[in-house]
């Protein structure tokens, strides 16, 4: 597995490097408080993208993951995102 680095950059914005050794790719995510408390409240907002970008690099390359984006975009490809992450996180 690749390594993540996650960094809160704003109330909702977070960076995301994801480096597997050869190269890096970087992100941008929002997540804005209403999502959070919905998808994992109680969570660390930076743990709930970690464990986010861990739950995507399963099912595919870090290149593919969009440079920016809101985390609630994720259901709409993995429609399983919303239950496996509580279970990961809590």
């Amino acid at each position: 597995m690749p390594e993540i680095t996650v960094s809160q950059t704003g109330s909702d914005l977070f960076t995301v490097t994801v480096n597997d050794g050869t190269s890096a790719t970087v992100h941008t995510v929002r997540l804005s408080e209403a999502d959070h408390r919905r998808i994992a409240p109680g969570t660390d907002g930076a743990r709930l993208v970690e464990e986010s970008f861990r739950f995507l690099l399963e099912r595919e390359p870090k290149e593919s993951i969009l440079r920016t984006f809101d985390l609630t975009v994720i259901r709409r490809y993995f429609p399983e995102y919303d239950e496996e992450i509580r279970s990961r996180v809590s």
